[in-house]
């Protein structure tokens, strides 16, 4: 006998819809048949639309080290709420995940908050932990992440994200010659390095002019972070990768000139993969006088056209996957000057909603959906075994969609520590009705079910 049928239902994958049933059994799929067969419990979808549980591998949630922004609880909470199922957590955290002993330990202190499953990024800082890059991929790290043009502090090996040349108790970014060491090891180890693509030197010029002139306008800020800040990094972490061999991946690309850059290394074999993230698709500059500074990011969100060309992106390709690099701070943080607060804001939760919404605009269909938010993810990270399919002997990890749900994204009812989303107000129809993680529901119409954390973490396959 099944643990649990799920009958009556749209099975999506990203091929095609089928009207099946699920049975589950010890928290995997175990058939996915048309048959009528024995289980304890029934669950009836009454002809509603069924995902597999979605994966977001772009995730700060600032714990430890920085709580009072977002704590790993709170943060997955709004991951089952939104209908993610496994979250990757960044490793720019305190301590960082910088070898087999913190990588460890985060995995440990994360094991009783976690209400999703999670995997672990590890951070490179150059030489300070080259040797040690191994280990955490050993540890069943899902790759390595590198902020490329960011300096780090001396005593803490935490990052500085506003580098001032001549800063004291500081390592200036990295040169090429020494991220070039990076990718040899990278690609040595068989590893994927993820990285934070934006020109420093190009930066700190541009930003000290701006300043200097006195704007704080948002034309301004892109002026001081352009597309060729992130074009320069790209071309050169393709160049890099072409000589290693190492497997780049680019984490929230912005651009159109990015993406071309992208879709060309595709083209000749280069081995490169690609991330974008939804404010990315569904904001540009134009946004800002509704959003205000609050709509801040690093890299910042773009123009219309480079909106425009993430989509084409998307669609053919050249970009694998929508993360949310949910990066929340305190609300209170996000009121300023646009030069003055920091860059971040919630995702995880409103993601798949704002997704869903397109499908609902016959903008894209559920299939196309499912491959970029739980698919191509899971065969890049290699945890297709287990995740991002509604298959037999994957876990039952899935998501009952209610496509006929009109409801505005709201802060207040977000349920990270810190709830701030520049979606606010937006009206989206189709939602995540339920969440069930390892065949148990653990979300049901916006709010969690579970008061236990029910989360495992996920080594990837090597």
């Amino acid at each position: 006998m099944y643990d649990l049928m799920i009958k009556n239902g749209k099975v999506v994958d990203g091929r095609e819809i089928r009207e099946t049933n699920i049975y589950v059994k010890d928290g995997r799929f175990a058939k996915v048949t048309t048959a009528d067969l024995p289980s304890q419990h029934i669950e009836d979808a009454d002809g509603a639309y069924i995902i597999p549980g979605c994966i977001d591998p772009h995730c700060h949630f600032r714990d430890p080290g920085a709580t009072y922004k977002e704590d790993f609880k709170h943060g997955t909470t709004g991951a089952a709420v939104g209908g993610i199922t496994t979250v990757f957590d960044m490793p720019n955290t305190n301590p960082a995940v910088l070898d087999e002993k913190s990588f460890l330990y985060k995995k440990d202190y994360f094991a009783d908050k976690a209400f999703v499953d999670y995997g672990l990024w590890g951070l490179s800082l150059g030489d300070i932990n080259l040797a040690k890059l191994k280990e955490i991929k050993k540890a069943g790290g899902v790759g390595i992440k590198f902020f490329w043009g960011y300096a780090i502090n001396k005593a803490t090996n935490a990052l500085v994200y506003n580098y001032v040349p001549g800063e004291e108790g500081v390592i200036p970014p990295l040169d090429d010659g020494e991220v070039y060491q990076i990718f040899e090891e990278i690609a040595k180890n068989d590893q994927l390095l993820a990285i934070h693509a934006e020109n420093n030197e190009l930066i700190s010029m541009l930003t000290k002019r701006i300043k200097d002139s006195g704007r704080n306008d948002y034309a301004a800020l892109l002026e001081a972070r352009p597309d060729l800040a992130e074009g320069l990094t790209i071309q050169t972490a393709i160049a890099f990768s072409q000589a290693t061999g190492a497997h780049l991946h680019v984490l929230h690309v912005t651009s159109k000139m990015g993406v071309e850059m992208i879709r060309k290394a595709k083209a000749e074999k280069i081995n490169v993969t690609a991330e974008t993230c939804t404010h990315y698709l569904f904001l540009s500059d134009k946004d800002y006088g509704k959003i205000g500074a609050g709509i801040k990011v690093y890299p910042p969100i773009k123009h219309e056209y480079d909106r425009k060309a993430l989509w084409e992106g998307l669609r053919d390709g050249t970009i694998d996957y929508v993360s949310s690099d949910h990066a929340p701070h305190a609300v209170r943080e996000k009121q300023g000057g646009l030069f003055d607060i920091p860059s971040g804001m919630c995702g995880v939760e409103t993601t798949l909603p704002l997704m869903l919404n397109e499908v609902s605009k016959g903008h894209m269909t559920l299939p196309f959906l499912v491959r970029v938010l739980a698919e191509n993810a899971a065969r890049l990270y290699n945890i297709d075994y287990c995740k991002g399919f509604i298959k037999e002997g994957c876990d039952a990890d899935f998501v009952i969609l209610d496509m006929n749900k009109k409801q505005k994204i709201l802060n207040e009812k977000l349920h990270s520590k810190e709830p701030f989303t520049p979606f606010n107000g937006f009206e989206t129809t189709g939602w995540p009705q339920k969440t069930f993680l390892r065949g148990r529901l653990i979300a049901q119409n916006g709010e969690p079910v579970s008061p236990q954390a029910l989360g495992k973490f996920l080594s990837v396959k090597m």
